[in-house]
Parts: structure tokens; C-alpha cells; sequence
């Protein structure tokens, strides 16, 4: 019996050895894996982060882009106002608010079109459209 302790006993410590050199075996392999699973997630942190930089300065660029575009348009808005507000004449001519003073129509006021027709009948029909013409750039009729 003493022999089957002993075997058993041998046995038993060589089973024990292998699983010691297993156990390292894997600790080894497991301290691997670690070393790989940091090194990605350093390259992943560097990718997110590059990509991060390309995103902020594509909307920095996009966005000052944007503004100027905006600003140019703004500018050209307040010039053509400009220009819109020279050439419109906002008075009558001399004769016009003349013939609709004797007519009894208020210069300056919105004129209702039957009025405006019997105040200009003394007028020759070309005479009667430049009249039309400058009250409707004036903006006294529309």
C-alpha cells in the first residue's frame, strides 16, 4: 500500500506541476492579450481623436466660410436697398400735384381711381398714362 501511496502521491505532484505550468502558461498568454487590448485601444483613442480634429476644423472652416458668405450677402442686400432707394422718386412733379390740387385730391394721399380719372379728363390720354405712371412710381396708386 505504501507503494500505491506513493505513486498516487508521485502522480498526484506531477498532475500538480502541470497545472502550476498551465496556470503560468495562461497568466502568460492572459498578460498577452492585455498588452494587445491596450495597444488597440491606444490606436483607437489616436483614430477618434484624429478623426475628432479633421470634424472640428472641417466645421471651423464651414462655419467661417458660412459667415462670410453670409456677410457678402448682406453687403450686396444693403447695396442693391441702396440703389432701390435712388431711383424711386417719392414726389410728384410740379404739374401733376398742381392738376390734382385744382381737382380737390390731396397730394401725397392715396388717390381712388375715379377720382383720379375725372381730375385727369382735361388730359390728353398719353398725358393721363405719364401721370398714372409717375403717381404709381411715387407709390400713390397702385
Amino acid at each position: 500500500m505504501d507503494e500505491k501511496n506513493e505513486s498516487a502521491s508521485t502522480e498526484l505532484a506531477g498532475c500538480a506541476e502541470r497545472l502550476a505550468g498551465a496556470a503560468e502558461q495562461l497568466a502568460a498568454t492572459l498578460a498577452g492579450v492585455q498588452a494587445q487590448y491596450e495597444t488597440l485601444n491606444a490606436k483607437v483613442d489616436r483614430i477618434v481623436a484624429a478623426i475628432d480634429e479633421c470634424l472640428t476644423k472641417a466645421e471651423v472652416t464651414a462655419s467661417a466660410e458660412l459667415q462670410e458668405r453670409v456677410a457678402d450677402l448682406e453687403k450686396e442686400r444693403d447695396e442693391l436697398q441702396a440703389q432701390s432707394q435712388k431711383g424711386v422718386r417719392k414726389t410728384l412733379a410740379p404739374m401733376v400735384s398742381l392738376l390734382l390740387a385744382k381737382s380737390g385730391v390731396e397730394a401725397g394721399t392715396s388717390v381712388e381711381d375715379a377720382v383720379l380719372d375725372k381730375a385727369l379728363t382735361m388730359l390728353s390720354v398719353e398725358q393721363r398714362i405719364a401721370v398714372k405712371a409717375e403717381m404709381a412710381r411715387a407709390g400713390l396708386i397702385s
